[in-house]
């Protein structure tokens, strides 16, 4: 079988394709045949060596996949051979709160999914609805969960309760998505004005460009009347707009706390003195949350919406296409 592995970090040429034989599965593991991948932030920063998880030497990378199962060990009980599967960003998180001794994550310290064949615990792994193409069904494991994590991991907004997000890019999307699907209205803010009507088409209430409206925390705050919860992705250069922006109650919910160039999220004494908002982080989520969110995608019929979709020869030209920015959704890797 063909697979890509990190032979190193720090640039694009570090990932190499090797042909390894097809794994045998032992008693609580499960062969997949992995039929498509997708890639997010943190695989990019894994790639440069920049993230905060130390991954592992020569990791066959990307937490997001998804495939159908060929073979099953003795032991196997929560899954038979033909169900569709996708795997759980930290694999041994199945529930309750993060741990030291269970952060292990697909595609950093475990081989992750960019591999024609992917062998799993069984309890790493989650069933897919079956209305997603395969394509469709390996977005959700990091983007999916997070937004899915940043909504529902707390208070849940009501319908008719104004959500704010971020960009256009997988997680920001998906909060778009499983907002309208709580019956919430959306604000979007984008930093292009030519992706306005494309998020107005998926269901943003408002859309502001930030190319126009450089001050658009207040604007927002104005027609809203305060958000109720920001999904927070910009980062440094969007959080003291999107603090503006919340009403005195408001929830934000911080996912990017530094950007490229090392510069951290600040709170504005100033602004913050005015306000009751609580500030709370979410890192992806557990495997009860992976099926949670995967049996509200199956029960409300969405589907994620996807950039491009490259052949899994292109795998180096799909990671320059994400890592150069200017996407709306996900980036696919196609196995089949």
């Amino acid at each position: 079988m063909q697979r890509y592995r990190l032979e190193g970090f720090g640039g694009i040429e570090k990932l190499a394709t090797r042909e390894e034989a097809i794994p045998e599965p032992g008693a609580h593991q499960i062969l997949v045949r992995v039929h498509a991948t997708s890639l997010n932030r943190r695989d990019a920063m894994i790639l440069k060596g920049t993230y905060p998880l130390p991954p592992r030497a020569g990791i066959v990378p990307l937490s997001d996949g998804a495939g159908e199962v060929v073979a099953i060990g003795d032991g196997v009980t929560r899954f038979a051979v033909g169900d569709r599967v996708t795997g759980s960003y930290f694999a041994r998180w199945i529930d309750g709160r993060l741990r030291p001794e269970i952060i292990d994550q697909l595609g950093c310290t475990l081989d992750g999914m960019l591999s024609e064949y992917a062998l799993l615990d069984e309890q790493w792994a989650a069933r897919l609805p079956v209305h997603l193409s395969w394509q469709e069904a390996a977005t959700f494991t990091c983007a999916g969960l997070t937004a899915w994590s940043a909504l529902t991991g707390a208070e849940i907004p009501q319908p008719g309760q104004w959500v704010l997000t971020i960009g256009s890019g997988g997680v920001a999307l998906f909060a778009l998505q499983f907002a309208k699907m709580l019956g919430c209205r959306v604000a979007a803010v984008t930093s292009r004005a030519e992706k306005t009507d494309r998020l107005r088409a998926l269901g943003a209430d408002i859309v502001i460009a930030a190319s126009e409206t450089a001050e658009w925390g207040m604007k927002l705050r104005e027609a809203t009347g305060g958000i109720d919860l920001v999904v927070e992705t910009g980062g440094p250069t969007t959080f003291t707009q999107s603090l503006i922006a919340s009403s005195l109650y408001g929830r934000i919910v911080a996912l990017t706390v530094q950007d490229a160039k090392g510069n951290s999220i600040e709170i504005p004494g100033a602004i913050y003195q005015r306000s009751l908002a609580t500030i709370g982080r979410v890192f992806v989520g557990n495997r009860n949350g992976l099926e949670a969110m995967l049996a509200a995608v199956g029960k409300h019929q969405l589907k994620p919406i996807i950039d491009r979709v490259f052949p899994f020869a292109e795998a180096r030209e799909a990671y320059r296409h994400f890592m150069q920015g200017d996407v709306i959704g996900k980036v696919v890797i196609d196995c089949a």
